[in-house]
């Protein structure tokens, strides 16, 4: 099936947006091909801000319908308490989100960004997609992430080479309490390193300390700014670690 045929069986559909490569590319190809499509971005504290503005940039680019709602994951002691399936209580959270105001919107099919590399076993989540019946236009349309890329450079999309970005929950480690005060430096920390011009990089927590894990082609952009980067990091933690295994 292709993109188009998906958008000529269902011409109304709820869209959730998170900036991303593929959800963008997805708000792109429903409305090409004229399709009646609200995109929902939930707003919590596991996600970045500026995932927030990549969204509102590109809703504005497509002239597309877009939403911000808010949820509040950490009330849920299920997702506060960060045990394996955090993933899966937090998705249902947002996505039962979604589902309730796309419903009051009078959007009754669901749509999120899952495409055809994702396999199910990386992404604990998709029990939830399963059980409120998200439907998943990317992966049934056979869509990879490399094509979507493609493709998305095509269209101009300005998010065709922005690197995956997992949400700021998973910095910290399994069966570690999550809390506010713990996201926020996290973000902070980031925040920085985009500043000096890192990319594809991440601050993970490790006890009360700070484990970098960068492309092995930064090390040396790391070096260079190694004084800086600890001075810096040492507002939110105790000490700064450099992984020497390179992120892949």
């Amino acid at each position: 099936m292709e993109l188009s045929e998906f958008f000529s069986e269902n011409k109304k559909v709820a869209l959730a947006f998170s900036g991303g490569a593929d959800s963008a590319y997805l708000l792109y190809a429903a409305k090409a091909a004229g399709a009646d499509v609200r995109a929902y971005y939930v707003k919590s504290v596991f996600q970045p801000q500026f995932e927030l503005e990549d969204a509102k940039r590109l809703a504005v680019e497509l002239t597309a319908d877009m939403r911000i709602l808010e949820a509040d994951v950490l009330a849920l002691q299920t997702v506060a308490d960060n045990p394996g399936d955090r993933c899966y209580h937090c998705k249902k959270l947002i996505f039962h989100t979604i589902a309730e105001a796309a419903r009051e919107d009078g959007y009754t099919v669901l749509l999120d960004g899952t495409n055809a590399s994702d396999e199910e076993g990386d992404r604990p989540g998709m029990r939830a997609l399963r059980e409120l019946s998200v439907r998943s236009p990317l992966r049934e349309c056979g869509l990879t992430k490399e094509k979507i890329r493609g493709l998305s450079k095509e269209a101009g999309l300005f998010t065709w080479s922005k690197p995956a970005y997992a949400c700021l929950a998973t910095r910290i480690p399994t069966g570690e309490p999550i809390t506010k005060k713990k996201l926020s430096a996290t973000e902070a920390a980031e925040d920085y390193l985009f500043s000096l011009g890192f990319t594809d990089f991440r601050v993970r927590r490790l006890g009360e300390s700070a484990r970098l894990q960068f492309p092995a082609e930064q090390f040396g952009k790391v070096l260079e700014n190694r004084e800086e980067i600890v001075m810096e990091l040492k507002q939110y933690y105790n000490a700064v670690l450099l992984d020497m295994e390179a992120r892949g």
